[in-house]
């Protein structure tokens, strides 16, 4: 699913509904008092209704007859959602901590095995892309644009890599792969090691790759 876009009265409802379920105001189990919501965040039924929709979407709350909306058990949410994801990062003093350490723990695990197959099926078009982002991620590095946008070069390079291995589903990780706003900062020059990845993933080497990547990775 892609990311909700929070905008205007809609997507500041979503944010703060989100946010009560995940800091455990409104706890698992728990039924919602829709028409009090209502006047407490002073929107119509129909804002609420649609707001609901979309938590709904990503596992976090359900209705039934006769039990009204209810918080659904964390079980049941889907934690790979990029939004369920940036949402963890204000749900408690733990929770950040948590949850990088449980992204990097997915990211070492996935990301070798992700540059190994990228180096075996790339195309001219997916070196072209990592070429791309690699060069981004060099022009802003260590300049006043710096950190969101060599992020951002970064996000785009392993989205490319992802893209490379010809695989939809790995494809589908990619808000748990790619570097983003909640994850772990890149080091102080991440030209480097992204482009030994690039290298071995170009020579099709994908042992090389392999070994860059989880270089990559524990340099973070």
């Amino acid at each position: 699913m892609a990311p909700y876009a929070p905008r205007g009265v809609h997507g500041r409802t979503v944010e703060t509904l989100a946010r009560r379920v995940l800091h455990g105001q409104l706890p698992e189990g728990a039924t919602l008092d829709l028409p009090a919501l209502r006047r407490e965040l002073g929107i119509s039924l129909t804002v609420l209704r649609e707001s609901l929709k979309v938590l709904a979407a990503k596992g976090m709350v359900d209705a039934r007859q006769k039990r009204g909306t209810f918080v659904r058990p964390r079980a049941d949410w889907n934690l790979l959602d990029a939004d369920v994801l940036r949402w963890q990062c204000t749900a408690g003093p733990g929770a950040p901590a948590a949850l990088l350490r449980d992204l990097a723990e997915v990211r070492a695990v996935v990301g070798p095995a992700v540059a190994r197959l990228a180096a075996e099926r790339r195309t001219d078009a997916d070196l072209t892309a990592l070429e791309t982002a690699l060069t981004e991620m060099a022009g802003t590095t260590g300049t006043a644009v710096g950190p969101a946008r060599s992020a951002g070069a970064g996000a785009a390079f392993h989205r490319a890599l992802l893209a490379a291995t010809r695989n939809e589903l790995l494809e589908r990780m990619g808000p748990v792969v790619v570097p983003g706003p909640v994850g772990a900062p890149h080091p102080a020059d991440p030209v480097p090691g992204h482009r030994a990845v690039l290298d071995a993933v170009r020579a099709g080497d994908r042992d090389a790759a392999e070994r860059a990547m989880r270089a990559l990775l524990g340099a973070r």
